[in-house]
């Protein structure tokens, strides 16, 4: 049976759902790209690295995918504004956005410099803000949507250090709440996953005392996100905390 074959058999979770993932040339949004492909979805993937991203889109297309891809700066509003118009024109809708653009600095807070710092908040919060106004407008027209925004255990617990990314995961849950308030008179659905410690391409790679903690797998964070994007239209799953059964988190400090 060929894949297109097995496409119409509509056996997925999302089948025929279009969802659109920032940040999705590794990592995290990589990992949800290839699971919700797996259960139907239709993609429109974004990120900033655009040789990272193509082969992404080329292995989901060899797999069966439809797929929209297009390099986004999700700080750069006429980038984002293209991604969503891009996603429109192959698809007519957006049915979920997962905000998953995410970049790190840290240090003491009187050693962040203020690049850092506006880089930090302009992708995770700035950016995330950006795509969730455009999925908001479109979503109210369709007559709903769901929109995922991974947060961070740190968000909860922070790290020291860590000063700029713990500022703008706090204000990922604050916009997930005041997302889900606004938009539930449409039908719009906003939700907050907070990944704990996960073997990412760069962590793998890293010799710091941080990145050698218990670790889970991509694959495993990704479950947990289709776990929240695939329960019925009236029920959301408001927020998730997940992380290794090992990695300190309760009586962190």
């Amino acid at each position: 049976m060929s894949l297109s074959s097995k496409r119409r058999i509509k056996m997925g979770k999302l089948d025929d759902k279009v969802i659109l993932i920032t940040g999705a040339n590794q990592g995290i949004g990589k990992g949800m790209a290839k699971l919700f492909a797996s259960e139907g979805a239709r993609l429109a993937i974004g990120a900033r690295n655009a040789d990272k991203l193509q082969a992404v889109a080329d292995e989901l297309t060899a797999a069966g995918t439809e797929v929209v891809s297009q390099p986004t700066d999700v700080t750069d509003l006429e980038q984002v504004q293209g991604l969503f118009a891009a996603t429109m024109e192959k698809f007519g809708r957006v049915d979920v956005l997962v905000n998953n653009a995410g970049a790190f600095d840290g240090g003491r807070i009187d050693e962040v410099t203020t690049e850092g710092w506006d880089n930090v908040i302009g992708v995770c919060l700035t950016g995330a803000f950006y795509c969730t106004r455009e999925a908001f407008k479109i979503m109210k027209e369709q007559g709903g949507g769901r929109i995922l925004n991974i947060g961070s255990i740190s968000a909860q617990v922070p790290r020291p250090g860590s000063g700029p990314y713990v500022a703008a995961k706090f204000g990922i849950w604050g916009l997930t709440k005041a997302t889900t308030l606004d938009g539930r008179e449409f039908g719009i659905i906003a939700s907050c996953l907070h990944p704990g410690n996960v073997a990412i391409e760069r962590r793998q790679e890293s010799d710091k005392e941080s990145d050698q903690e218990p670790m889970m797998a991509i694959e495993t964070i990704a479950e947990a996100g289709l776990a929240m994007v695939s329960l019925p239209d009236h029920v959301n799953f408001l927020e998730g905390i997940v992380l290794p059964r090992d990695q300190d988190y309760i009586g962190r400090g």
